[in-house]
């Protein structure tokens, strides 16, 4: 099973021609909204996939509840650790420009709420799947990672959004997967020998004992193990919206580990799929279908 401990917010996106630059104001061009959170996405994901998947997060007494929860009520994810607290939902507030690119500011709300008496009560079992991400407070994520060790679990930590002070939970757990200016970021911050990023990556990986996974969008994925350096190629596509491609990516290849498959064969099924996310408009709207990820791959 996969268990996704992470944010749930409601996504407000505005499209425009060019993002705005500091202080200056752009006119939009369309509004929507759309379920969202890292968290969410990536357990919207994981089921799209074909895993079994529950959530576990918490989400406001309020309007923008329901809508936030809808796509992974209507996609089968088991939302009974989703709590409901005083606070308001999450939000996420989402420019995308006519290129593609998106510019994003989060109140995270309820997400605050995710508290590690919480997530250390969670049933935790040998063999599950956590997906984890920088969206829900560190000691929730701390609780999460000696809770899985202590069951059997395999833990896998997306580094976004990019914090600082998140650079010890990077050895917690056994994927790690960055973008790649996150991992520069943090490697900045371990202090990782080398001087390219392959060189620290496998610094990484060696010094730790665990693997690190660095997206790179259109250039594929690259993946160092202690033993191992993988290349993987990404889809050729020209996006309408990244918003979502890195969660996607994260969903899937949760989802692949569970079921089973090799490390190169769940980085490219990953890889295809948050591909696939970029050629529509928001973030989980977007997430394709197992049978899409299949159909891409057989034409790749």
């Amino acid at each position: 099973m996969i268990v996704v401990v992470g944010s749930i917010n409601l996504d407000l996106i505005v499209t425009m021609d060019r993002l705005p630059a500091p202080g200056e104001t752009v006119s939009g061009k369309t509004f929507s909204t759309a379920p969202g959170g890292k968290g969410a996405n990536q357990a919207l994901a994981a089921a799209r996939a074909g895993a079994k998947v529950r959530m576990v997060g918490a989400v406001g007494r309020d309007a923008f509840a329901g809508e936030a929860l809808a796509l992974l009520k209507a996609g089968g994810v088991d939302l009974s650790g989703v709590a409901e607290v005083h606070a308001a939902t999450g939000i996420a507030s989402i420019y995308v420009s006519g290129d593609g690119e998106n510019m994003i500011a989060v109140a995270p709300g309820a997400n605050a709420a995710v508290t590690k008496p919480a997530v250390a009560a969670q049933p935790f079992k040998a063999g599950d799947h956590i997906l984890l991400q920088h969206e829900i407070p560190f000691v929730a994520n701390e609780a999460v990672f000696e809770a899985a060790r202590g069951a059997g679990a395999v833990t896998v930590l997306n580094t976004a959004p990019y914090r600082a002070d998140a650079a010890h939970l990077l050895e917690k757990a056994d994927y790690v997967v960055a973008n790649e200016t996150e991992f520069d970021l943090f490697a900045d911050a371990l202090s990782l020998g080398g001087t390219t990023r392959e060189d620290r990556m496998r610094a990484f990986a060696v010094g730790t004992g665990r693997a690190i996974i660095v997206t790179l969008g259109g250039d594929g994925v690259l993946a160092a193990t202690p033993s191992d350096f993988l290349k993987v190629g990404a889809l050729k596509i020209t996006p309408v919206d990244t918003v979502g491609a890195g969660d996607t990516f994260c969903g899937y290849f949760g989802a692949a580990l569970d079921a089973g498959l090799p490390l190169q064969e769940a980085l490219r099924r990953a890889a295809a799929a948050g591909s696939l996310a970029c050629l529509k408009p928001g973030a989980q709207p977007a997430i394709p279908l197992a049978a899409d990820v299949d159909a891409a791959l057989a034409k790749a």
